[in-house]
């Protein structure tokens, strides 16, 4: 029988801290890091909203961390847009980017240098792809991605799974006997457990390729 392994809560935020200096585009200096029962939280400043995301990928790519809280501010340094010079830039972002996000499938809205995206795609890499095009615009402090996936084929639960389980056996063949599969409706479902948080990553994202899926609960945990 395994027996899981939690690294103490100390070593994670150690691991955390090092994790920050070592990405070059954060100034680990200005970001605190508090870990409680495997969760991390950062807070501090940043001077870019691409910035804050690149400080919490950091802090989940650390083994052992299972959530990632957010209490990281944005401040802006030099001239910052006003909220309709913003919206009128995402405007402009998503008339040049047609290809993955179809015209009119997206609105903006914007708050205090937080960016409100809503309507609706075929697919999640759309829906992300909205919400990174914008992201990187100078002055933006945050982004609520409301979009919805509604996708443009009807495909079976049943499929939906033999075809994230085909996936995650070509992905890592001896981790995916451990990851289990449940599809109800256009909703999926991972359980099991996975060696690392790119491996939990990992089968997160095949679930979200597979066509006909709108949401994904990932409760695998991590083991060793």
């Amino acid at each position: 029988m395994t027996q899981t392994q939690h690294r103490a809560d100390h070593e994670l935020q150690n691991a955390i801290a090092d994790e920050l200096v070592w990405t070059p585009s954060v100034d680990a200096e200005q970001i605190g890091v508090a870990v409680t029962d495997g969760a991390a939280t950062l807070t501090g400043t940043v001077g870019t909203y691409p910035e804050k995301e690149e400080a919490l990928r950091a802090a989940t790519r650390v083994h052992g961390v299972t959530v990632t809280g957010d209490q990281i501010v944005v401040q802006h340094k030099g001239g910052i847009p006003q909220d309709a010079d913003l919206a009128r830039e995402a405007a402009i972002v998503f008339d040049r980017r047609t290809v993955v996000i179809p015209r009119g499938s997206v609105q903006v809205e914007v708050q205090d240098h937080v960016l409100t995206l809503r309507g609706s795609v075929a697919w999640q890499y759309q829906r992300e792809a909205a919400r990174h095009a914008i992201a990187m615009l100078p002055g933006v402090s945050g982004v609520r991605n409301l979009i919805v996936v509604k996708p443009s084929a009807e495909v079976t639960p049943a499929e939906t799974q033999g075809r994230i389980a085909a996936a995650l056996r070509r992905h890592a063949p001896s981790g995916a006997q451990h990851v289990e599969v449940e599809v109800t409706g256009s909703q999926v479902t991972l359980t099991g457990t996975a060696s690392s948080s790119t491996e939990r990553r990992q089968a997160e994202q095949a679930a979200w390729f597979a066509t006909g899926v709108t949401a994904v609960d990932n409760q695998v945990t991590l083991v060793g």
